[in-house]
């Protein structure tokens, strides 16, 4: 082997970059939302609107953020383990570009409401057309990159980011079957329950396999890697692994309960959601447990903060989610403020977490450092988004569960005892709270910039040595 050959970590490094810039973007959309639920006033002008902004902060966070992350995190870590340089350089870099044009066009025709009105699947056909191409060159520098590797085995994060590849592939192609009607404008290949059917397929595995395999990948990789210590087992992550693949693909009807879907879909997508506790929480264990013998790491060190406060909401949501899918439960939670902060326990507290300590161990390595400009900052980003975390989640289940029990509470005479809009009224002072959890959050990430910039100034791009086995 050549002792020229360097890891590229050119694509790593830029995707790196843009995961903070777009988490601020991002999030400064939903803290405007927020706002505007909180002051009604705020909505202006149209395309600037409530209706408008909530998909673009969705897709701002889901898509820009995480998928940059999980673009940065899976270039490099693939690379690492395989011990050898990225699959097609070219192809790696139309791929960092493709999806910041991607991101770009969902800046644009969100607000002018474009939309197909699905959720996380709200772009318009031109775009998932672009999307469809950057993801299959995205797929083949992974697996191209996986089976020129220089080792006999593939790494089981590895398996997690490979996973989430191919099936965000086929969730893509199927869910967004579309008829165009115009250049901006198309209508589903599916109708009625159908259409729901699929679309739940479709947004329940884009929160399996987009917001939890890919960055399980991430826990897989950098929590051993900042420990310092083996993952605790092995062989469990090869059982979490299969299990929840699984598993996954099967809970999207609970989604769905009390609407027209069959009764026995709705049942299956119940029973397929309380077994995924199983795979989940045994993918936690491992992930926490792999800190045994180095628990002390945690009152010194922030990133590993992170990464361990990261599967402790994980093994939440996890929790929450199932629980949630039980129709008994189910029809006090749905279509409350409980679902909103069952959502962010798992986008913050799970996805933004393991994403900004993955983030903050990259960079740093990027430029040729030990470490990022401040450990004082990364401490203080911590305990700011983890406050901000909790008062966002605690506001949300508060609201939600008063929102169903006004729902449901009658007169003796049977009537309703609250109309619709007293439930509102009761939940602003929660919406509050929620918008000072989202403002502290994005505070944090403002911290991470700065962070961030200061950790880059005057370093140069590091081109590292693809090193023998023995040192990944």
């Amino acid at each position: 082997m050549s002792t020229q050959a360097t890891y590229n970590y050119k694509v790593v490094r830029q995707f790196a970059v843009m995961t903070v810039i777009w988490g601020i973007v991002g999030m400064l959309v939903g803290v405007i939302a927020a706002a505007q639920l909180v002051w009604p006033q705020l909505s202006v002008v149209e395309w600037l609107s409530y209706g408008r902004l909530r998909p673009l902060h969705t897709n701002a966070v889901i898509f820009a953020f995480g998928g940059s992350a999980l673009f940065a995190t899976s270039y490099y870590v693939v690379q690492r383990t395989c011990h050898t340089r990225l699959f097609a350089d070219g192809l790696a870099a139309f791929t960092f570009w493709g999806w910041q044009v991607v991101i770009l066009l969902a800046a644009v025709t969100l607000p002018l409401g474009f939309t197909t009105g699905k959720e996380y699947a709200e772009l318009e056909w031109p775009i998932d057309v672009l999307i469809t191409v950057v993801w299959v060159s995205y797929a083949i520098v992974f697996f191209g990159t996986i089976a020129k590797r220089k080792t006999p085995h593939i790494y089981v994060a590895n398996w997690f980011f490979g996973a989430f590849i191919l099936t965000v592939a086929l969730l893509h192609l199927v869910n967004s079957c579309e008829v165009p009607a115009g250049l901006w404008k198309s209508y589903s290949c599916y109708a009625g329950v159908q259409d729901a059917m699929v679309q739940w397929w479709y947004g329940h595995n884009a929160v399996g396999f987009f917001l939890t395999a890919g960055f399980l990948g991430m826990m897989y990789y950098f929590v051993p890697k900042q420990a310092e210590r083996p993952v605790y087992s092995y062989r469990l992550s090869v059982v979490h692994f299969w299990a929840l693949i699984f598993t996954y693909m099967w809970a999207g009807p609970h989604h769905l309960h009390y609407t027209a879907l069959p009764d026995w879909t709705q049942s299956i997508g119940m029973l397929f959601s309380l077994i995924l506790l199983a795979p989940s929480w045994g993918g936690m264990i491992n992930g926490i447990m792999t800190l045994s013998g180095a628990w002390h790491k945690l009152r010194t060190d922030p990133i590993l903060k992170f990464l361990i406060t990261s599967l402790s909401f994980y093994g939440m949501s996890t929790f929450e989610g199932p629980m949630m899918s039980i129709k008994t439960v189910n029809a006090l939670s749905h279509y409350t403020d409980w679902t909103v902060g069952h959502v962010h326990s798992g986008a913050l507290g799970w996805v933004a977490f393991i994403s900004i300590g993955s983030i903050y161990y990259l960079i740093p390595r990027m430029f040729g450092r030990t470490e990022m400009y401040s450990t004082r900052l990364i401490t203080l980003h911590f305990w700011i988004a983890t406050i901000g975390v909790v008062l966002y989640i605690a506001s949300m289940w508060i609201a939600g569960v008063m929102q169903g029990l006004m729902w449901r509470a009658t007169n003796p005479d049977g009537t309703l005892t609250y109309s619709f809009v007293e439930s509102v009224k009761a939940s602003y002072p929660f919406w509050t709270i929620r918008l000072l959890g989202g403002v502290m959050f994005l505070t944090g990430m403002l911290i991470m910039l700065y962070n961030t910039i200061k950790t880059i100034a005057g370093q140069k791009a590091y081109e590292a040595p693809v090193l023998a086995p023995a040192h990944a």
